[in-house]
């Protein structure tokens, strides 16, 4: 489950045991510079306030921060949460929130080169106590990978986008990989929306599994769900998204990245995505993860 946040300490908290107490796998936490909690000190205090769930981001933004400092951070949440860290990383995509803070959003191509080489810095220093790094982007002499992280021999890496290039440094790089709109453009609106069709999302799982080769069967495969509607009327549901994602009523009802229908038919779709598409982790909104549960209680 995904979600920004809440607005004090206790509700947060309560959240977090919530999502525990209805049988999600992970809480994710986005990272962007709206009215939202920080995902770092987010993640560790909702780990200390529940006992098995995982915590994660959903993505973190790579320009926002060196990967030498955030591979710090990322050991530190996953030692003092006992091992239940979930790492998601991604090439950033907003260019207004990073125009806000003056920080360059590169073009698309070298964005991913840049984070090829922050995930080279990152599992270098999360999976060995020193590690040294030259590249275009990055240069590390010696760093000390401390402290330990408690997972071994690091806390998975999620990775994730909607274009080829990034979908395919995931598949080489991470241990899961998350199926999103395309995102190049800086925009989400409906031409990133016709990138979540169920023939785009076919395309982009071939495109993982070309470049992931022998290691394709190891991979998880993640989607980002952007509307989830718990309801017996599910062509209503994607008839009203039409002015927001442009995609017909067929085209909604087959998408993987928009959850509509009766628990019935949810549990059937999951089912179906997993067997057509492979896959299994799909990530739900927080507005969504109440009315979800009845879903997840059935796939449990």
């Amino acid at each position: 489950m995904e979600t920004e946040g809440a607005r004090n300490a206790a509700r947060w908290r309560d959240t977090a045991r919530a999502v525990e107490d209805l049988g999600y796998r992970t809480l994710l936490v986005i990272d962007h510079l709206s009215d939202q909690l920080a995902p770092v000190p987010a993640m560790l205090a909702a780990a200390d306030a529940t006992t098995t769930l995982r915590v994660g981001s959903h993505m973190l933004a790579n320009e926002f921060r060196h990967p030498a400092l955030l591979a710090k951070e990322a050991a530190t949440v996953d030692l003092l949460s006992e091992g239940r860290l979930e790492l998601g990383l991604g090439a950033g995509w907003n260019r207004a929130e990073h125009d806000r803070i003056g920080v360059e959003l590169p073009a698309p191509p070298t964005r991913v080169d840049r984070l090829a080489e922050a995930i080279a810095v990152v599992k270098g220093l999360l999976e060995h106590e020193s590690f040294s790094f030259s590249g275009r982007h990055y240069t590390l002499d010696e760093v000390a990978g401390l402290p330990r992280p408690a997972q071994r021999p690091r806390p998975p890496l999620m990775v994730g986008g909607g274009g080829r290039a990034i979908l395919s440094l995931a598949a080489r790089e991470a241990d899961i990989v998350g199926l999103n709109a395309n995102l190049a453009s800086s925009r989400s609106d409906a031409s990133s929306a016709a990138t979540m069709t169920g023939a785009a999302t076919a395309a982009k799982v071939e495109w993982i599994r070309a470049a992931a080769g022998s290691r394709f069967d190891a991979l998880e495969l993640s989607v980002r769900v952007y509307y989830t509607a718990v309801t017996s009327d599910a062509e209503a549901a994607a008839e009203g998204l039409g002015p927001l994602t442009g995609l017909p009523v067929a085209e909604a009802l087959r998408s993987p990245h928009l959850l509509l229908g009766d628990t019935e038919r949810l549990v059937d779709s999951l089912q179906e995505y997993r067997e057509i598409y492979g896959i299994s982790y799909f990530v739900i909104t927080a507005d969504a993860y109440e009315a979800f549960a009845g879903v997840v209680a059935r796939l449990g």
